[in-house]
C-alpha cells in the first residue's frame, strides 16, 4: 500500500474504536432482546439477517466463490458459531457488566491454546495475567449474592471460544475475499443456531418491536458493520495494538449496564472485575512497549 492509499492513523484508530463501541452495545441489546427471544433463536435470526444483508450488498461477488473459500469460511464460521451461541447464553445468565469483563479473558486464553496445540511459550507476563484473572474470578465468585453463577461460567467459556475463533482466522484464512468469507461465516453460524433451535424446544413467545429492534441492531452493527471495519482497518495495526483497542469492549458494557440497565456491583465484585481487566490489559501493554523498543532499535540500525 502506498502512503496515499493508506488511511491516516487517526482514521484507523477511530474506526477500530468504533467497532468496540458497537460490540459493547451488543451486550446491552442482546440482554434486552433475550428477555423475549430464546438465545438460540436470537442467534439464528441475527445471523440469518446478517447473511441476507451481505448477499444484498456483496452478492455480485458470488461468482468468485469456490470450494476453498467455502471450506475455510465454514471452519472459521463454526468457531464463530460456538462463540456467539455461548455469548447469548452467558449474557442471559449474568449481568452484562460481568459478562463483558469475563469475555475479555480471551486475551489470556490465546497463549494457553497456542501452548497446548503448538507448544508456544506462554511467557512470565502471561502467567502473571492468568494468576490475576483467577484471583479476579475468585473475588467475583465470593463478592455477590449469586456467586460465580452459570452465566459467568458460560461467559468464561465464551472467552475461550473467542480466542479459538481468533486463532482459527489467523491459521486457516488465506488471501481470500473478506466479504465472501464473512458471508459464509454468517451463514454457518445461522445454520448452527438453527440446528440448536431444532434440538431445544422453542417456547411460545410474544415478541415486541423492542425485541425485534435489538436483533436488527445486532445483525447490522456488531455483525456486518464491525466485521467489515475490522477486516478493512485492522491490517494497518499490529495485533498487540488491536488487542489493546479491543479491551475497550467491557468498558462500554460496564457503562451500559450501569446507566441503562441499572446494574450495580458491590466493591468486591468491582475489585474482581478490575483484576480481570488488568489481567487482560497488562500483557498487551508490555508487548506494546516491547514492540516500540524493537521498532526504534530497527530504525536506528537502518539509519546507522
Amino acid at each position: 500500500m502506498t502512503s496515499i492509499e493508506r488511511p491516516s492513523q487517526g482514521r484507523i484508530y477511530f474506526f477500530l474504536i468504533l467497532t468496540t463501541f458497537f460490540w459493547g452495545g451488543s451486550f446491552l441489546f442482546s440482554k434486552i432482546g433475550l428477555r423475549e427471544i430464546p438465545p438460540q433463536l436470537f442467534v439464528f435470526t441475527r445471523f440469518t439477517l446478517a447473511t441476507l444483508i451481505m448477499l444484498l450488498v456483496f452478492g455480485r461477488r458470488l461468482g468468485a466463490l469456490n470450494r476453498g473459500i467455502l471450506k475455510r469460511g465454514m471452519i472459521v464460521g463454526m468457531a464463530l458459531g460456538l462463540t456467539n451461541i455461548t455469548f447469548v447464553y452467558g449474557v442471559q445468565g449474568t449481568s452484562i457488566s460481568r459478562a463483558g469483563v469475563l469475555n475479555n479473558l480471551f486475551v489470556l486464553f490465546i497463549p494457553i491454546i497456542t501452548k497446548l496445540v503448538w507448544r508456544d511459550r506462554i511467557g512470565r507476563m502471561n502467567w502473571f495475567g492468568i494468576t490475576l484473572a483467577v484471583s479476579g474470578i475468585w473475588f467475583l465468585a465470593t463478592g455477590g449474592g449469586v456467586g460465580f453463577n452459570r452465566g459467568d461460567l458460560i461467559s468464561t467459556i465464551c472467552a475461550f471460544f473467542i480466542a479459538g475463533h481468533i486463532i482459527t482466522v489467523s491459521k486457516v484464512l488465506k488471501d481470500d475475499d473478506v466479504y465472501l468469507i464473512s458471508m459464509v461465516q454468517f451463514a454457518t453460524v445461522a445454520l448452527m443456531a438453527g440446528l440448536v433451535s431444532l434440538t431445544i424446544p422453542v417456547p411460545h413467545m410474544a415478541v415486541s418491536w423492542t425485541a425485534v429492534m435489538t436483533v436488527l441492531y445486532c445483525a447490522v452493527f456488531p455483525t456486518v458493520v464491525c466485521f467489515t471495519l475490522q477486516n478493512v482497518f485492522q491490517r494497518y495495526v499490529t495485533p498487540t495494538r488491536a488487542g489493546l483497542i479491543y479491551t475497550l469492549d467491557p468498558v462500554w458494557s460496564l457503562v451500559a449496564g450501569f446507566f441503562i440497565l441499572g446494574e450495580r456491583l458491590n466493591p468486591r465484585e468491582w475489585f474482581g472485575c478490575s483484576l480481570i481487566f488488568v489481567a487482560a490489559l497488562l500483557p498487551l501493554t508490555v508487548r506494546y512497549f516491547e514492540e516500540r523498543r524493537l521498532i526504534s532499535k530497527y530504525v536506528r540500525d537502518e539509519e546507522s
